[in-house]
């Protein structure tokens, strides 16, 4: 209940608005309410998340309001996960363990920052931690595991396996007729994502296709000799090296005790950590979020360390565990606090705020306006796509990318250009993908003058017959 109000009091004193995949279900729910199909394949879109999309179609009919419900999602997302590693960390330890585990988490100031701008891995994180402690909780209990197991597998196919072995280890003391209705409730997700993508773009595995196509064209393969090291620098990046080292020392503890109530995180890492390496191997590698499951299932391991010496007998063992794991908590807790900075996460918040306050201060400024309609309106690259397609309300192919092959130079109409101070943020990124750096993104189109700017953005402009008024706006 507490880590509920903060979290919507942080929303109310730091408004943000959603990442490019859950902005562009936004769009794509849009476009559905107008009655055209969403366009899963245009230029660098993300890959389209069914649950995401079916979210983003009644949001989309609230306008702003909906934006905001959308970072709602992620925020409400981010208090179930921290909840749902409280009970899983009960389940498999004592009470202190659930806390324990949900502190470590919660600590993690970078999970905060995702579930703010409504990334999507946080939901499917807590739905898949609260199937686990359910799981953990009943065995073989199906019902509400299989719900949000089909839930999650709806955002994210990673789910997929986890699904499929749930279904045999539920229907392997079953009949056949029990092992076949356990795999048909595993198959539900993807049935319902392979039909979603038929329908939309007549292709039944277009999703799964397009994922590797689209990180082959952002170029960011990585050689498969360094997956594995990256892989554990990813799981330190989120749980920081310390935790990590807690958990590994938690694996090691849960084997000789026997505790087979950590049968469940364990396959969580294992199962996770494989996809990854698959995924990666694909051209994903740099993408920590493929790895939050294993981090969280990581940090009950780590909580089992810290605080399994409460179910232990009296005796040496249990003193000079008690010892380590209290030191520990101590020196990482006052690590923690003297190396947290919540202003930079504030900064962060408010340089966020202020960007796309700026950037539709331009997009709707009376000169872009009449500008817009001598030609077309261009972005550097994809990033800005899903934001003025949604500010301006516009169709498919309403706004383009100057870095999208085929896309002819300008001659006319309106371009916009990213201020040099922030054309590297994230979600701005100009040049992020290597082949675009060579590209002049960022330089206007010959003939064209600056009509309206900030200190973010700036629009140029030309029309062939009628030039628009200038006035000397040149960020920065």
């Amino acid at each position: 209940m507490a880590l509920g109000l903060l979290a919507l009091a942080a929303m109310r004193a730091y408004p943000t608005y959603p990442n490019y995949d859950s902005l562009m279900a936004l769009v794509w729910g849009r476009d559905i309410l107008d009655g055209t199909l969403p366009a899963f394949d245009a230029y660098r879109a993300p890959t389209e998340h069914p649950l995401l999309v079916a979210i983003g179609i009644p949001l989309s009919a609230l306008g702003d309001t909906g934006e905001r419900l959308m970072v709602l999602f992620g925020v409400g997302g981010y208090v179930a996960l921290v909840a749902g590693v409280y009970r899983l960390g009960r389940v498999t330890i004592l009470v202190a363990g659930g806390l324990v585990a949900a502190l470590l988490v919660a600590s993690r100031l970078n999970l905060a920052l995702l579930a703010s701008i409504a990334f999507l891995d946080i939901p499917y994180c807590a739905l898949i931690v609260w199937a686990a402690a359910l799981e953990v909780e009943r065995p073989r209990r199906g019902g509400a595991v299989w719900v949000l197991l089909a839930l999650a597998g709806l955002l994210r196919p990673e789910a997929w396996a986890l699904a499929f072995l749930y279904a045999v280890w539920i229907g392997w003391p079953l009949d056949w007729r029990g092992r076949a209705r356990a795999v048909g409730l595993a198959a539900v997700a993807p049935v319902v994502w392979s039909i979603t993508d038929l329908i939309v773009t007549g292709n039944p595995v277009f999703s799964l296709t397009y994922t590797d196509g689209s990180a082959a064209d952002l170029q960011r393969e990585r050689p498969l000799t360094s997956l594995p090291w990256l892989m554990v620098r990813l799981l330190a990046e989120i749980l920081k090296w310390p935790v990590l080292l807690a958990a590994l020392v938690g694996v090691v503890l849960a084997v000789v005790l026997r505790r087979r109530q950590f049968l469940v995180p364990a396959v969580l890492v294992v199962v996770t950590c494989a996809e990854y390496l698959v995924i990666a191997s694909g051209g994903l590698a740099v993408v920590y979020r493929y790895l939050l499951v294993a981090a969280l299932a990581l940090a009950v391991f780590a909580a089992l360390a810290l605080t399994g010496w409460l179910t232990i007998p009296r005796g040496r063992a249990r003193t000079v565990w008690t010892a380590l794991a209290v030191g520990s908590m101590v020196i990482g807790g006052a690590y923690t606090i003297t190396h947290t900075n919540p202003a930079k996460i504030r900064v962060e918040l408010r340089e966020r705020e202020r960007i796309r306050a700026n950037l539709r201060a331009v997009l709707t400024d009376p000169a872009v306006t009449a500008a817009r309609r001598c030609g077309p309106l261009t972005v550097p690259n994809h990033k800005l796509i899903p934001e003025v397609r949604w500010i301006l309300d516009l169709p498919q192919g309403g706004v383009l990318a100057r870095s999208q092959p085929g896309v002819r130079p300008q001659t006319a109409g309106v371009a916009i250009i990213i201020d040099r101070r922030v054309e590297r943020r994230p979600a701005l990124n100009v040049f992020e993908v290597p082949r675009d750096r060579g590209l002049l993104l960022q330089l206007p189109p010959a003939g064209f003058r600056p009509i309206a700017g900030n200190r973010d953005f700036a629009a140029w402009a030309r029309c062939a017959d009628d030039p628009p008024v200038v006035r000397d706006v040149r960020p920065g």
